[in-house]
Parts: C-alpha cells; structure tokens; sequence
C-alpha cells in the first residue's frame, strides 16, 4: 500500500513538506503506521507540482524508482520547488508488477495529477480487460504501464471524455461507482484511495468495497500552514488531523471551504 500526500494552499517549499515534518512522506517510505498490506514503501516515488503563477500549464512531475530515501537529487530539488498544489507518494509495488517508470505515479493528463494507494485483487485476471475495453480510444491511449492504479486514473479521465462539463469531484464519483459494479461482476474486491488536482482545486477519495479501507486524513488552517489543506495517508506531524470519512469525496476549490460528498 502507497503512501499519498496532497497540499493545497498559499505557496510552500516542497522541502518544508518533504523533509521537514516528523512522521513525513521520506519517514513513512521506511517506517509506516498503519498500512493495511506490506511493511515498506520502497518501490518509487513520485511527486506533481504547478507553477505558482501560471497554473493553466501542465504540471510538473519528478519520479523515480528507487526507494526515496536513496535519491541524492531531491532534498536539492526539494528547496528549490514551491508551489500552491502539490501531490507526493511513495510506493509499495502489488506483486507481480513492475518497478519501472512507466508504473510510477503521479499520472497526469493536461492539467490533471492523480496518485493512488490501493489495489484490485487479482487485477491481470479480473478487471484488466474489462477496464480497458470501456475506454474510448483517447484514453486508451493514455495508459503507458501495467498497474491498476493507471487504469483507475483511466476511469476517471474516461468520465472527463464523454461528458466534459463534470467537475473532478463528479468524475471521480462515477468512475468510483462505474468500478463498484465491475467488481461486483467479477467478484472482486478493491480499495481506491485518491488524490486528484488541477492547480485550482485537490480532490480525494477515501473507498473501498470491502472492509478494512485504508486510512486517509485531512488537516486545515494549521499554524504553520494557515489557509492550506493537507491529505495525507498518515498524519505527518502533531495536529488535529480529522479522519476523512470511508467511502466519501472530499473537496476543496477556490472557496476554501472543505466539503464531503457519499460514494453510493
């Protein structure tokens, strides 16, 4: 199970979220809290960001596939990049998928970053063909790599593609309930913990079809992050971090105001 990490708000030095906290992102690669499945998050990183003043631009990505704490590059990197909306995770590969680049997250497409901590059981032989033959050719076209994650982000572009006037928040849901009832079809079980942005606004999904669902909170107006939201995985530092309900949407845009939708 990955490891997210989301942050809307004033503008941030990626290294006071990186490094700088107790329990943060780098910390939770090695020594995690309360993953469901594995024991490390070694398998790759990756990290989305948008320019500060021109957020209409793609966003940028750094990735690797080594574990994160090994990558000699990013704590340079690190405090060099500030950004209004970023999304960071670290991953624990679902056996038998691939350590490569083509499998590393964030998954973007325009304006759009995705990272995800979760799976679909048995993914090769239950919901890969069936994901791929609802997708237009478009978007087809988008997924690069072999995991299951990619072809959620797929779902959630495909909804976007045919009706392009729903909001993230929207799109996320129908793609969300769309692989609900594949599953169920295929007697399946899955869990889909999400962040998705656009540099305007950061949307997450805490879901699963089955019990347990994998732990993800929410932070607002801290201290040190006045006007700022903060999704994460596990708490990163001392706070009062509220546990984002299972089987929601949770929304933040321009308003400030952060709202909850049911996935039903």
């Amino acid at each position: 199970m990955c490891r997210l990490l989301g942050y809307l708000g004033p503008r941030v030095q990626l290294h006071q979220l990186l490094y700088q906290p107790q329990h943060s992102l780098i910390v939770q690669s090695y020594q995690p809290r309360e993953m469901t499945a594995g024991l490390l998050n070694a398998d790759g990183f990756g990290l989305g960001w948008y320019h500060p003043d021109k957020h209409e631009e793609p966003p940028y990505i750094y990735k690797n596939t080594v574990p994160i704490w090994t990558d000699i590059n990013l704590p340079h990197l690190s405090r060099y990049v500030d950004s209004p909306c970023l999304l960071g995770y670290v991953r624990s590969a679902t056996p038998p998928l691939a350590v490569d680049f083509s499998n590393c997250q964030p998954f973007s497409y325009r304006q759009i970053l995705f990272v995800h901590n979760g799976f679909i059981h048995n993914f090769r032989t239950s919901l890969y063909r069936p994901i791929r033959d609802s997708l237009s050719d478009e978007i087809y076209q988008l997924i690069q790599g072999s995991t299951d994650s990619e072809h959620i982000f797929a779902l959630v572009m495909q909804q976007l593609y045919q009706s392009p006037e729903l909001d993230l928040a929207s799109a996320l849901t129908q793609a969300l309930k769309y692989l609900t009832q594949l599953a169920h079809n295929y007697q399946v079980y899955f869990s889909a913990n999400i962040i998705l942005s656009d540099g305007h606004q950061i949307v997450a999904s805490r879901y699963a079809n089955r019990s347990p669902v994998p732990s993800l909170y929410w932070l607002q107006d801290n201290l040190n992050y006045p006007e700022a939201l903060i999704i994460v995985s596990e708490p990163i530092f001392e706070g009062k971090w509220q546990s984002c309900p299972e089987n929601t949407i949770i929304t933040r845009g321009k308003t400030f105001e952060v709202e909850f939708s049911s996935v039903s």
